[in-house]
This record gives C-alpha cells, sequence and structure tokens, in this order.
C-alpha cells in the first residue's frame, strides 16, 4: 500500500478544517485560559498551526532534542498573523510530502529531552502522531470556542453550531 498519497491527503483535510477554527479565531481572546495550566488561547493556536509544518522537520532531520532547543515556539499576536502562519506551515509540510518516496517514510525519528527518549516511531509514525496532534490540539481549541459563546465549526460533520434543530 501506497501511504504518501494517504499522508498527503490527510494533511490538506485536516488544514481544511483547521483553517475555518482559525478564520474563527476570536480578537482580544490571546490570553484566554480555561484553567492556570491551560494553554493561552493564542499559543494553543499558533501550535496547531505550526505542527503543520511537522512532516518537513521530520522528513529532513532524524530526531528533535527540547533540551537543545531544537524546538522554539512561534509567537504570533494577530488572527493575521495566525493565519498566514497556518498558510506557510501547511505549504511546508505538503511541498516535503510531495518531494519524498515511501522509502523515506522508513527511519527512525526521535523525540527527546536530552538523554531521555520521549518517544521512538518510524518517520511514518511520527508524521501520523503529528496528525494525531492536530486534532488533539484543535478540539481543545474547539473548547476554548465553546467556554467563549464562539461559534465552533465543525471538523468531521457539522458541529452544533452549524445545524438547525
Amino acid at each position: 500500500m501506497q501511504t504518501l498519497p494517504n499522508l498527503k491527503r490527510e494533511l490538506k483535510q485536516e488544514y481544511e478544517t483547521t483553517k475555518r477554527f482559525i478564520d474563527s479565531f476570536p480578537d482580544g481572546k490571546n490570553d484566554y485560559a480555561p484553567h492556570e495550566k491551560s494553554m493561552k488561547m493564542m499559543p494553543l493556536a499558533t501550535h496547531i498551526a505550526e505542527v503543520f509544518a511537522w512532516p518537513a522537520m521530520i522528513l529532513n532531520t532524524s530526531e528533535v532534542d527540547f533540551a537543545k532547543g531544537d524546538y522554539q515556539p512561534t509567537i504570533l499576536n494577530s488572527k493575521e498573523e495566525l493565519q498566514k502562519k497556518l498558510e506557510d506551515d501547511y505549504n511546508a509540510g505538503k511541498e516535503a510530502l510531495e518531494n519524498v518516496d515511501e522509502s523515506a517514510l522508513d527511519p527512525k525519528w526521535t523525540m527527546r529531552m536530552g538523554d531521555q527518549v520521549l518517544a521512538e516511531w518510524s518517520k511514518y509514525g511520527a508524521i501520523r502522531h503529528s496528525l494525531d496532534q492536530i486534532t488533539h490540539h484543535r478540539a481543545q481549541l474547539g473548547v476554548y470556542y465553546r467556554l467563549n459563546d464562539i461559534p465552533v465549526p465543525g471538523s468531521y460533520g457539522p458541529s452544533a453550531d452549524e445545524q438547525s434543530f
């Protein structure tokens, strides 16, 4: 089975869904968090956008080491910056998947914190995990929207805000 066409299709579908969430991002709520242990809304939305570029990082490296500072979160301040980040990072991820063959998905890829291995997958597994992270964090963002009376876009069908009862 060819997995690259499936990954490309999934990345595109997740982008289209996420774009609706980002287009609904509210003004004046960047620092909203439902709990002191929760991420603030803008950093959460930014993280969702930047994960779209992870296929490029995964395909071009053998690991990410948080202790070395291999990953630095992006700091954005406006909906317009967020929309551009999503577009740019989606295009980076898409381009990376378009410019490899199936064998590029086989090598091992590691996520670590110094000597501590946090996770280890094939590059295919790491990309699948990143797609799962988009879905997971987008669901969190949907909860933030609901708690602020912001209509929640549908993800895999209409949301309660899109249905008429």
